[in-house]
């Protein structure tokens, strides 16, 4: 993706200090990069995990301002441009979730009304609605970006434009059936507390379902220093292993149905793609690696990029198929009937 300045500056940012799952202040550096992808930004950016041993989560400390987010989050922004990848690329992705809804509708009843966190352009609304038959009515998005919402709500869906912070006052406690939240609960404030508030809007017997990146995966592990695609600098906020992920869904009342491996293939190209471009020190935003010329082969958006998406959505199914983690997992939790 192009970026919208010619020379990014810094940004405004502020310390967050502790850890939102067990609470602790104790860290130790565990990733540093930039804004490698859409380079919004000057900023040097950090990852810290908390050295608790029960814990791990990391968090990148510190983070952008708030007011910081229609920088970060520009219109361009993937999430809002789905319809401009390739054909190919849509239907096999489009293929890849009914086979997660059908792994995930397979743990409960069919869903009366469902919520979608961090909807985009509408494409999981969409797709309940046929597999499930429901009513655009029952079938609500929250989404940050009003030109998305506008769009949604244009053809009778339930969006709702608000950070997912802030999303509560228009949601009904123990309404939804099925909650999903694909690659968002990494760019939230606070992680932890919204898994608790999702455990409220949940209808006893319903389920969450949360895909986020998993940082023991062995991409994450080979660009473990500031490369991995899964860091997102500086979007992602807060980063999970399959055993933290799971404490914050136990701690929040939630009951593990299962954990599912997911293609990564976005953050081994991605991670490619920054090695190529800025180096293996990856210590700014001018193109000194070995071949940035190349790189463009290992964007997921870009068109050159489209044999390396179908050769590692093909790794990572075959690593699934072995048992191997993968870089994006997903948790399918229910809350417990009364």
């Amino acid at each position: 993706m192009a970026s919208q300045f010619a020379e990014p500056g810094p940004i405004a940012e502020h310390k967050v200090g502790r850890c939102f799952l067990c609470g602790g202040t104790a860290s130790e550096l565990m990733a540093a990069g930039y804004d490698y992808e859409i380079q919004t930004c000057s900023n040097k950016w950090q990852f810290l995990r908390c050295i608790d041993i029960d814990c791990g989560l990391a968090r990148l400390d510190p983070r952008p301002e708030t007011s910081a987010l229609g920088v970060i989050y520009p219109h361009d922004y993937y999430a809002y441009r789905m319809g401009k990848i390739s054909t190919i690329a849509l239907k096999a992705k489009e293929w890849l979730d009914r086979q997660k809804f059908a792994g995930i509708l397979r743990h409960g009843c069919k869903p009366r009304r469902y919520l979608d966190i961090g909807c985009g352009d509408g494409r999981y609304l969409r797709m309940v609605e046929t597999l499930c038959g429901l009513a655009k009515a029952d079938l609500y998005g929250v989404e940050l970006d009003s030109r998305a919402v506008s769009g949604l709500e244009a053809q009778g869906y339930r969006a709702i434009c608000s950070r997912v912070e802030d999303c509560g006052q228009h949601l009904e406690a123990g309404s939804f059936d099925l909650i999903t939240i694909f690659n968002v609960i990494e760019h939230v404030v606070d992680p932890v507390a919204l898994i608790k508030d999702m455990h409220a809007w949940l209808a006893p017997g319903g389920l969450v379902a949360i895909e986020t990146p998993d940082t023991s995966a062995l991409d994450a592990r080979l660009f473990a220093e500031g490369l991995w695609g899964g860091y997102h600098f500086p979007r992602h906020w807060t980063l999970f292993t399959r055993e933290s992920l799971r404490r914050a869904a136990e701690d929040a009342g939630l009951e593990l149905v299962a954990f599912a491996g997911q293609t990564g293939h976005s953050f081994w190209m991605y991670s490619l793609h920054h090695w190529l471009k800025y180096g293996s020190r990856g210590d700014g935003l001018s193109a000194r690696g070995a071949a940035p010329w190349l790189a463009a082969c290992f964007d997921p958006l870009d068109k050159w990029g489209l044999p390396m998406l179908v050769f590692f959505t093909t790794l990572d199914m075959v690593r699934h198929a072995c048992g191997l983690r993968t870089s994006s997992q997903l948790l399918i939790a229910r809350k417990k009937c009364d």
